[in-house]
């Protein structure tokens, strides 16, 4: 079966109008919410804090709180976008449709991921207001951040099909991924943590992610570059296998 591109086009055009519509609730919103961190710790706080590792701590910051947005904002897009079409009982006519895996995932999870980058871009252009900053590796951090973006779009399209009702779509961004990024050294460097609390941080997936695009920001970061690509690698791979299995078998899309 030959790829069929009008048919991943169609998903994608209307899953990224979808995010126009809610406009206030998919980019002003989130905007506004990382805005408030810059003013309050960036400015705020920041202002009386030395610098961490060469960097001015309102500078610090920005991977992090950029992390915290692109992972709830992300996964929350993609879950939403697959659950809504077996919600209403629509998902039937995308199963009896000519489109296969491929063109459904570059459908749902492009149109994820696409959110998010515009979202990211106009993070940083709000921070730019607040802290002057360079990126030192600017393709390496539009890399990692497309990468991050491509992996958990893959995990909320996981979340939106094994969630039955609204309440479980919001489980896992608001009461795991959230409080796992602020714990995963949003605000601090991990090496400021005393002992043995700095150690059981590394327990923490996620500051993995944000200790990566902290390095493609500034150079320096908490553990080493390379274990965080290897680790988002494998995050992606193991959606990537879950999500296969899905189709093959029809978990919860043919119920």
């Amino acid at each position: 079966m030959s790829f069929n591109f009008e048919g991943a086009w169609s998903i994608y055009t209307r899953e990224l109008m979808r995010a126009f519509r809610t406009a206030f609730q998919s980019i002003l919103a989130p905007v506004l919410t990382t805005s408030l961190y810059f003013i309050v710790f960036g400015s705020a706080i920041g202002s009386r804090m030395p610098a961490i590792d060469g960097t001015q701590y309102a500078a610090f910051i920005i991977p992090g709180l950029l992390m915290l947005t692109l992972l709830g904002e992300t996964t929350s897009n993609s879950s939403f976008g697959i659950y809504m079409p077996r919600f209403t009982g629509t998902i039937y006519e995308l199963l009896s449709a000519p489109v296969g895996v491929a063109e459904t995932l570059i459908g749902f999870v492009g149109a994820a991921a696409t959110k998010s980058l515009i979202l990211a871009a106009i993070i940083l252009a709000t921070a730019s207001l607040f802290v002057d900053y360079q990126i030192k590796y600017p393709l390496l951090a539009l890399g990692y951040i497309v990468l991050v973006a491509a992996s958990f779009s893959l995990f909320g399209f996981i979340l939106g099909v094994w969630a039955d009702s609204f309440e479980k779509l919001g489980i896992i961004p608001v009461l795991i991924l959230t409080p796992l990024t602020f714990l995963g050294g949003t605000f601090y460097s991990l090496d400021m943590l005393p002992a043995p609390w700095d150690t059981i941080a590394l327990a923490n997936p996620i500051a993995f992610l944000v200790s990566g695009l902290r390095w493609t920001f500034y150079g320096t970061s908490d553990v080493s570059i390379w274990v965080s690509l290897t680790l988002t690698l494998g995050f992606l791979a193991l959606c990537t296998a879950i999500i296969a299995y899905i189709f093959k078998t029809g978990w919860r899309l043919r119920e």
